[in-house]
């Protein structure tokens, strides 16, 4: 296919893909039921040129709109109640999450509790679901992903902060889909190298801890393998050749690839990630890329029967654990990325913590190798002071 034509997809919640397609989104509005919808980003994206788009391209079919921006990087607990307090003081029906990750986990997370008075905490992953039949259905939800990297966009899965706690939470809720994904890679042409780099190491990191997860789950292997393999092959291309559409295209293909994968599950590197994400604020692309290398070793005795299927998918006739590790070094290094987490200003004397935290996170029951605290600390040090 080309990554320049326009595609509309069924599976796993209609997407539409293809340059420009920003500008069908009161189309899609209309079909989802939303005649007043609420903009939810984060703060880093409200001042640029999509959101502005998105905006006019509504009033100009005229349909209400509003915006709600106050997200952080890794969205808090506080955010999510003060954009369910916006959505019902404008007497809106409907959520168009825009954004990285952060602003779609945001806007997803707001969709759970928009229209009932549920604890946020209730939808949380690990807890038996809400029972909804007493409650107002989930307001419609269209998410348009900003970068090509979190994936986030066909499920209402959505990592939030727990403010009391500093520790992050996956909160859904099965009934809760979007009733749209749109994939348009021209809103990621203006997308820095570096969260660009970040983003897409993010995909890449989705796309190999997903195929790693024990089980038999032949649908979400077959997304993994194809993810990864775009990402190992255009990853590159759109860094060093930011206005390469084509390339854009394929990251946001591959992205969503590996996103839909993780439904399967994650591992270790999230596990860490989350909650270094969750005491210093990092980036969560970056995070990822920086201790990838250290789980990847610490994993390596548990996936030998994935290395060989990985190691093809990234281009490689030599599917042997190193030829693999290598390759994924080689690209972590062409996309600058940092060696250690001491490098992106995580405290060297962290590991006990993170890793009493990380062990209670939903990522780290489906690593590929069984985990103690004393192991996730012992990893967590090797990516502090050696990483690569």
């Amino acid at each position: 296919m080309s990554f320049l034509d326009s595609q509309d997809w069924t599976f796993p919640v209609p997407i539409a893909y293809g340059p420009g397609r920003l500008k069908e989104i009161a189309g899609f509005c209309r079909v989802a039921g939303m005649s007043n919808p609420l903009i939810v980003t984060d703060r880093g994206s409200a001042s640029l040129a999509f959101i502005a788009n998105l905006l006019r391209y509504l009033d100009e079919a005229g349909l209400d709109s509003a915006l709600y921006s106050n997200i952080s990087p890794n969205p808090r607990d506080e955010e999510i109640a003060a954009g369910r307090a916006q959505y019902r003081a404008g007497g809106h029906d409907g959520i168009i999450a825009i954004g990285g990750g952060s602003g779609m986990d945001g806007g997803k997370a707001i969709t759970l509790v928009a229209n009932n008075d549920i604890d946020l905490w209730a939808f949380e992953y690990e807890q038996p679901a809400p029972d909804m039949s007493a409650h107002p259905a989930f307001p419609p939800l269209i998410c348009i992903p900003t970068t090509a990297g979190t994936g986030a966009e066909t499920e209402s899965t959505a990592m939030v902060t727990d403010t009391k706690q500093m520790m992050k939470w996956c909160v859904w809720h099965a009934q809760l889909k979007p009733s749209f994904a749109i994939l348009d890679p021209e809103i990621t042409v203006g997308l820095p190298a570096d969260l660009t780099a970040w983003t897409g190491v993010d995909a890449m990191v989705h796309a190999i801890e997903a195929y790693c997860v024990p089980g038999f789950n032949p649908l979400c292997d077959g997304l993994a393998l194809e993810g990864l393999r775009l990402v190992a092959s255009w990853l590159p291309v759109a860094v060093a050749e930011p206005a390469n559409l084509e390339a854009r295209g394929a990251m946001l293909a591959g992205s969503c690839l590996a996103g839909v994968a993780f439904m399967k599950g994650l591992g270790l590197v999230h596990a860490i990630s989350h909650m270094v994400g969750a005491e210093y604020d990092t980036q969560h692309g970056l995070t990822n890329a920086v201790i990838l290398p250290a789980v990847l070793r610490f994993n390596a005795p548990a996936i030998g029967d994935r290395i060989g299927p990985m190691a093809q998918a990234m281009g490689l006739h030599d599917t042997s654990f190193d030829a693999l590790y290598q390759k994924v070094v080689d690209i972590l290094d062409t996309v600058d990325i940092p060696r250690t987490l001491a490098e992106i200003g995580v405290p060297a004397d962290c590991a006990p913590r993170i890793a009493q935290k990380a062990l209670q996170d939903s990522a780290a029951g489906t690593n590929p190798r069984a985990l103690t605290e004393v192991e996730i600390q012992t990893v967590i040090d090797d990516a502090l002071s050696f990483g690569r």
